[in-house]
């Protein structure tokens, strides 16, 4: 959540909407999780916010992405980022880098008086009607007796939002797939051209992620990220879904047995998962659409709106596109009209990209390998005609939401102020 909040901050800022404040639950801004992944949408609006320099200096630009057999084999290996005809990388970054970026330049440009921690808010309540001497919206948090008022509440507060809990208070707990995914950040050996995002295995069984969020140091180590996704039989509870966090540590075995005799001839995937210093377990969730994210004066931003699983590294990509989309309204149009223009801009392609999501695209494919080549292959083209693997290209799009000339073509959102 808080890569999402100092985003949106810095864009209404960047937009000429000054009077920001950022009301975050955590007390001290801790930088959670693992590595992450920004599409080319955005890392231009990044890059508009003049943060390229700092990515750059810590960012991999994600060269190819590349799915294979999870007892040997190549699948479909295609260009990302600049290689795939994009203006701007696709980056894969480690989180805390990325947190302190967005950070650093939140306090250099806004001030800290912008940003409060330590208040998690619960509800809000708002005035039909104007009211003479006082706010419109009236924020609350917990442990605080008065609550924030403002002129409009942006719930940019998670899968589990508070926000959206007081818009849609029937709603219920997030919605499981019956997949577990365990994540990590390990140092080792730099593979294949140390800028290859790699995915072994299919959901209809076990999947692993695995790719750089740092450059080779001089002994070609770096940072590696990994994600294994596993089928489990007994679903998620309501108590696990409404606490999902990566915070739940468990030890490598727990991850192993998931990938029993895989092997590679490029990564070891067993030795990565052993060597994390930390290891957290994630149920993979998210929420059905909604008919609107718009109540008066507050809207709902990034996972709050549209929570979507991890499968198309889009997640927080989506919430730096709604950010700039919603500050750009905010600057030439009166509240309303900007809140509509932004939800009649963003929800229908979130919700297209959502169901995108839940066929764990391109995963049909993958498992049509996997029946085919039980055992691995050493040439695809033994397995299927070089024709059907051209779906894969086609649902990857799919999950990114934009090709590379509508992005290129498309007019800036910055502002001029």
């Amino acid at each position: 959540m808080y890569l999402v909040n100092l985003t949106t901050a810095l864009s209404l800022h960047a937009a000429g909407l000054y009077d920001v404040r950022m009301v975050e639950a955590c007390p001290n801004m801790r930088a959670v999780g693992a590595g992450i992944n920004l599409q080319p949408a955005a890392v231009r609006e990044l890059t508009e916010l003049g943060l390229a320099p700092a990515l750059e200096k810590v960012a991999v630009a994600t060269a190819r992405l590349e799915y294979h057999h999870r007892f040997g084999g190549l699948i479909w290996s295609e260009p990302r980022g600049r290689a795939a005809g994009y203006n701007w990388p696709q980056y894969s970054v480690h989180r805390a880098d990325l947190q302190e970026i967005l950070l650093s330049a939140v306090l250099d440009r806004l001030g800290p008086e912008a940003l409060v921690t330590g208040d998690r808010l619960v509800r809000y309540e708002q005035d039909r009607t104007p009211q003479p001497g006082r706010p419109p919206v009236r924020a609350y948090v917990a442990n605080r007796p008065s609550p924030y008022g403002c002129d409009l509440l942006i719930g940019a507060d998670g899968i589990n939002s508070a926000v959206r809990a007081t818009l849609y208070p029937h709603e219920g707990p997030p919605l499981g797939n019956g997949i577990r995914m365990w994540r990590g950040v390990t140092e080792g050996p730099a593979f294949l051209d140390g800028r290859t995002m790699v995915i072994l295995g299919c959901n209809a069984r076990v999947k692993a992620v695995a790719y750089p969020v740092t450059r080779p140091d001089e002994s070609g180590r770096c940072l590696l990220n990994w994600v294994v996704e596993s089928r489990t039989d007994d679903g998620v509870g309501e108590e696990e879904a409404r606490g999902a966090d990566w915070d739940r540590a468990v030890p490598p075995e727990e991850v192993l047995t998931h990938i029993e005799g895989w092997r590679s001839d490029f990564l070891d995937l067993h030795g990565v998962i052993a060597g994390a210093p930390r290891i957290g377990r994630y149920p993979m969730i998210d929420r059905d659409p909604l008919p609107t994210w718009i109540d008066g004066r507050v809207v709902l931003l990034g996972d709050a709106a549209h929570p979507l699983y991890p499968t198309g590294s889009n997640g927080a990509s989506q919430a730096v596109v709604d950010a700039r989309v919603l500050a750009y309204a905010l600057a030439h149009h009166g509240v309303a009209e900007a809140l509509r223009r932004y939800e009649a801009d963003r929800l229908p392609q979130t919700t297209k990209l959502l169901a995108a999501h839940r066929r764990l695209e391109p995963d049909p494919v993958l498992r049509q390998v996997e029946a085919l080549a039980p055992d691995g292959f050493h040439d695809i083209r033994h397995v299927l005609p070089e024709n059907s693997l051209d779906g894969i290209k086609s649902c990857t799009r799919q999950v990114t939401g934009v090709d590379a000339t509508a992005l290129n073509a498309r007019t800036s959102w910055s502002v001029a102020v």
